[in-house]
């Protein structure tokens, strides 16, 4: 059995091949520690702070979006929109924020930049709805500046189950702007049949606007 010195001197011994080794990672795991809270402060902070301007956001665009809306209002609601993608361009609020702006945009006429803003949206890989939506508003645009064709393509890729009578009723619409009156009705008949019943009106007088007489 080892005397009591040689316990101490084997102690000092170990301590002095592993104990840089053994702060070193004491500190390490501390480092990690407060590292990761100081980040997921730093990420509830980020979100706080997105969720203030999100909120003069949508206030700037109700007031934007008025008829006797002013240029400064206006100004004001797509400046606080641009905010929101340069400061906090990976939150949820700065997407919704570019779905405002371009909705500003359509409303001024001003397509191109309408379709600058959802095609940021659009890449930042966003979810199923943000995508559906953003696309369907796209399209929309698209529609509105004569690319109909490529708008309805675009609809094509678009699946979310959720959406199925909205994107099948705005393929009817755009069918129906080309002229093409046989797949804007089967559109809207597709709509109709997802769609529970009594909740569409709008969509039930332009199916009924197409059908063929004598039927």
């Amino acid at each position: 059995m080892r005397t009591e010195e040689e316990q101490v001197e084997a102690l000092k011994n170990w301590w002095k091949e592993n104990g840089k080794s053994l702060l070193l990672g004491i500190a390490l795991t501390l480092a990690v520690v407060f590292g990761w809270k100081g980040w997921q402060n730093n990420q509830q902070v980020t979100a706080e702070n997105a969720a203030v301007v999100y909120q003069n956001l949508v206030q700037a665009v109700a007031l934007a979006s008025a008829p006797q809306a002013t240029e400064d209002q206006r100004t004001t609601a797509t400046h606080l929109a641009k905010s929101l993608k340069e400061e906090f361009g990976d939150t949820a609020y700065a997407r919704f924020g570019a779905l405002f702006s371009a909705r500003l945009y359509v409303g001024s006429g001003d397509y191109s930049a309408a379709l600058s803003e959802l095609d940021w949206v659009l890449a930042q890989a966003p979810d199923d709805v943000m995508k559906t939506v953003a696309s369907m508003r796209k399209a929309r645009v698209m529609a509105a500046m004569g690319d109909v064709e490529q708008a309805v393509a675009l609809l094509e890729g678009l699946k979310t189950p959720s959406f199925s009578v909205s994107i099948a009723e705005l393929k009817g619409d755009l069918y129906r702007q080309l002229g093409n009156l046989d797949k804007a009705r089967n559109a809207y008949q597709a709509a109709v049949a997802d769609a529970p019943q009594g909740t569409r009106p709008l969509l039930n007088l332009k199916l009924d606007s197409l059908a063929v007489k004598g039927s």
